[in-house]
Order: structure tokens, then C-alpha cells, then sequence
């Protein structure tokens, strides 16, 4: 194939990829505390030219790279339900959630309290405490999660607060090594939780997708039109060799 053929491929392929992105990030756009994937792309040169009429960048022949993906982590806006069991994380820092597969990281603050009492997330992952499982008790009323995730009630006998735990928040020097895993949830990968100290919670609220939906409908509008673009480009490079190879065919009598 020539190089124009070859490029066009390349370009095909990323914005194949690049529109499978845009597309997760809108089916989320209603996903509390959903963060954004943004795609990677760079310039992969190569020389396809080596005749001796081809000198200096002409020799190079420019392709496109799907260098990867990386989370958009900016804060995404607060939404206020007035549910005394709905957080939202000021900051940085995770909500650390206990699976079947291991501790999870969310910042996905729609909480629930379970048939037995435990605090879980709307999946049913039950949320960590800094010492352990949070657990109410079928007479506690009037919960109240303070800015630094400590979880108090009343009793209904007493009239003074009952902790019932801490939620535990943590935060990662390089959060761009966190693996999604769907349903809202992170894996650490290779990054290393640390104690957060510095991350606000608010009670009462829900953080929103950071996903803007007008954007990422007009991004993939661009990302449809460029491929319909090549793919036309292609068809005519396609012609044009079809109508060089007739008339080339094409012996004199």
C-alpha cells in the first residue's frame, strides 16, 4: 500500500479508539462522581521514502499514535439531596470500599445502610472505616458525618452523639496509575493509597460527572466527520490507482 493509504489507516484506527472514549464518558455523564477518560495522541514518524529525489523531512512519512487514555480527576460540581446518608469528597481523596475482589477505591458518595446495619455504597460495597466497618444500630437516628468523615448518631435513649466510626479517605501521589474497573470503582495498580487529611466531606450532597455533555457530543461530531473524511480520501486514492492500472492496461492495437 502506498503511504497515503497507510496514514489514512492510521488515523482510522485511533479515531476508532478515541470514539469508543467519548462514547464511555457520555453513557456516565449521569454517573455520580464519575471522572472523565481523555485520549493520548502523538506523531509516530517513519521514513517511507528512499529514493534518491526524496531529501531532508520529505523522507518521513507521518502516522498517527494512540498513545493512550489518562483520567481527568477535576472536581466535578456538588448536587445538594438534603439525604443525611449522600457525601460528597472536597478534594483529592477516595472513598475506600470493601469488595469481593479486595479494597476499592470511589468517589461515588450515594450511600445506603444495608438489612444489617452496615453502611455500603449503592452497589452494596461496604464502605471502610479507619477502624473497620461502619455499623448503626437499629435505634440510631440523626446521623451526622462530619467534614472529616466521622459518622455520629443519636441514641434513642441518650441525647449526646455516638461515634460510629471514620469514614477512611485516601489519596494517591500519582492517581493516573489507578485502574478502572466499572461500577464506579478503582483498583490502586501500581499507586499507593496515603491517609487523606486535607479532603472535605459534605454531607448532604452529591458530587456530579465531571463529564460535560455538550462537550463530548461535539467532540464526537468531530471524531465522526474526520473518519467520514479519510474514508472518502481513501476511496478516491483507491479510484485513482484503479484508473491508473486501466489505462496502463491499455495496450495499443
Amino acid at each position: 500500500m502506498e503511504n497515503a493509504l497507510l496514514i489514512g489507516l492510521s488515523r482510522q484506527t485511533v479515531l476508532e479508539r478515541q470514539i469508543d472514549v467519548v462514547a464511555n464518558n457520555i453513557a456516565n455523564v449521569n454517573s455520580p462522581g464519575f471522572k472523565a477518560d481523555r485520549s493520548l495522541f502523538e506523531e509516530y514518524l517513519a521514513s517511507g521514502a528512499h529514493e534518491d529525489n526524496f531529501v531532508g523531512r520529505d523522507r518521513r512519512v507521518s502516522f498517527v499514535l494512540d498513545r493512550g487514555t489518562f483520567h481527568d480527576f477535576s472536581q466535578g460540581s456538588f448536587e445538594q439531596t438534603k439525604n443525611p446518608l449522600d457525601i460528597a469528597v472536597s478534594g483529592s481523596g477516595f472513598l475506600t470500599v470493601q469488595t469481593a475482589a479486595g479494597e476499592r477505591y470511589t468517589r461515588d458518595g450515594g450511600l445506603q445502610i444495608n438489612n444489617v446495619g452496615q453502611l455500603v455504597t449503592a452497589g452494596g460495597d461496604q464502605v471502610v472505616g479507619t477502624g473497620g466497618p461502619i455499623v448503626f444500630q437499629p435505634t440510631d437516628h440523626d446521623i451526622n458525618i462530619a467534614p472529616d468523615g466521622t459518622v455520629t448518631v443519636l441514641e434513642a435513649s441518650g441525647r449526646t452523639d455516638s461515634i460510629r466510626g471514620k469514614l477512611r479517605l485516601v489519596s494517591f501521589t500519582d492517581a493516573q496509575k489507578m485502574l478502572k474497573e466499572g461500577s464506579n470503582l478503582y483498583s490502586a495498580g501500581e499507586a499507593a493509597p496515603q491517609p487523606d487529611t486535607k479532603s472535605v466531606v459534605q454531607q448532604g450532597f452529591i458530587e456530579k460527572s465531571n463529564v460535560s455533555g455538550v462537550a463530548e457530543m461535539s467532540t464526537m461530531i468531530e471524531v465522526t466527520r474526520a473518519y467520514a473524511q479519510i474514508a472518502n480520501l481513501l476511496q478516491q486514492q483507491s479510484d485513482l490507482h484503479k484508473s491508473a492500472i486501466e489505462k496502463l492496461a491499455d495496450v495499443p492495437a
